[in-house]
């Protein structure tokens, strides 16, 4: 079964709020965000969180280094022992993550093995209370991956992880990426993320929100997203010079104003709606004016954004009780009311 991301965050959460401290390899395409997933719950639990990337370690970086102990009581030879590297945790509970474990050659898996199934490599020891997941691709994702050895898989959990529009939505919303960027994937899902291993560009959602960086300082996005991908986003751009006036319906002034008849600028009036409805003042005047013009599809679409884009900001308890007193939205707010917790 695979899982969209927002389903693996909640799992992952359950996993730590419940103790279970299994190690689990989460499984999934490159760019779709899953160590930033990872993050995610560690900082939502507040936990500490440490991204160690197998793939760029030696056996060495991770087991450490032997050093020399001289003898004593006599004794004719010496030992050594191991120094573990500092990014190991040494106290406290966190989230250790092993990122690109099957990326690893089969010498360092070896090392990471130690770690995984006996929580201890060398002198070292995982402590209690640390948990121990880590992510890798899969061989149809073309990544340079190596079998993982089945004692070692055996003793995971294995989560599948894929992409999911709406799971980018939320975070993208959060996020503030740009709102054009949005509505253009909004408008074109499939290029979310469309590998192509010929490209050393090409769309997913980490190259996404670089391309959102790219776009909000005025810059092409082909280095992030690829030539085909950037040449679809540019000629989307133009459907903005048709949109009716967002400023003024959020100032309640768009009475006179039409929502397009085209999908395009649908997503994008939607979109760009909900991402500049910063007070509840405005997102109810959105809210109106699409009640107004436009179908029960895409008020709904704009609902549901918005009371995440108003929860995030203290502001839902404040739009719920304007929204009471607006008889114009009484009958439709009814289909609704349990998604506007009124």
């Amino acid at each position: 079964m695979t899982l969209k991301p927002s389903q693996l965050i909640r799992y992952l959460d359950h996993l730590v709020n419940s103790n279970i401290t299994i190690s689990t390899m989460i499984w999934g395409p490159p760019g779709i965000g899953k160590s930033s997933i990872v993050a995610q719950v560690a900082q939502a639990a507040g936990q500490q969180f440490i991204d160690v990337r197998l793939s760029q370690l030696a056996p060495t970086d991770l087991r450490g280094l032997p050093v020399a102990v001289p003898p004593v009581d006599g004794e004719s030879l010496g030992t050594s022992t191991w120094f573990p590297p500092e990014f190991l945790p040494r106290s406290g509970q966190g989230i250790l993550f092993l990122d690109e474990l099957n990326m690893a050659p089969p010498a360092m898996q070896g090392v990471a093995q130690q770690l995984i199934l006996d929580r201890q490599v060398g002198s070292y020891r995982v402590p209690e209370g640390w948990f121990i997941w880590a992510a890798g691709n899969r061989k149809e994702d073309r990544a340079s991956v190596f079998e993982m050895p089945s004692p070692l898989a055996n003793r995971f959990l294995h989560l599948s992880v894929g992409v999911d529009f709406n799971s980018f939505k939320a975070y993208a919303l959060e996020r503030r990426l740009h709102e054009q960027v949005l509505a253009f994937l909004a408008f074109r899902p499939t290029l979310l993320h469309k590998l192509n291993p010929k490209e050393p560009a090409w769309p997913s959602p980490r190259s996404w929100e670089m391309a959102s960086c790219l776009h909000q300082a005025g810059l092409a996005v082909d280095p992030a997203v690829g030539e085909a991908a950037a040449s679809e986003f540019r000629a989307y751009l133009k459907v903005y010079g048709k949109l009716p006036d967002l400023d003024k319906i959020l100032a309640g002034k768009g009475s006179r104003l039409r929502f397009p008849d085209e999908p395009s600028g649908r997503w994008a009036t939607t979109i760009g709606l909900t991402m500049r409805a910063m007070t509840a003042v405005q997102g109810l005047a959105a809210f109106q004016w699409l009640v107004a013009n436009a179908t029960a599809e895409w008020v709904q679409l704009f609902a549901s954004d918005l009371v995440a884009q108003m929860r995030r900001s203290n502001q839902l308890g404040v739009l719920a009780k304007m929204v009471a007193h607006e008889p114009d939205l009484q009958a439709f707010l009814k289909e609704y009311r349990e998604l506007l917790s009124l």
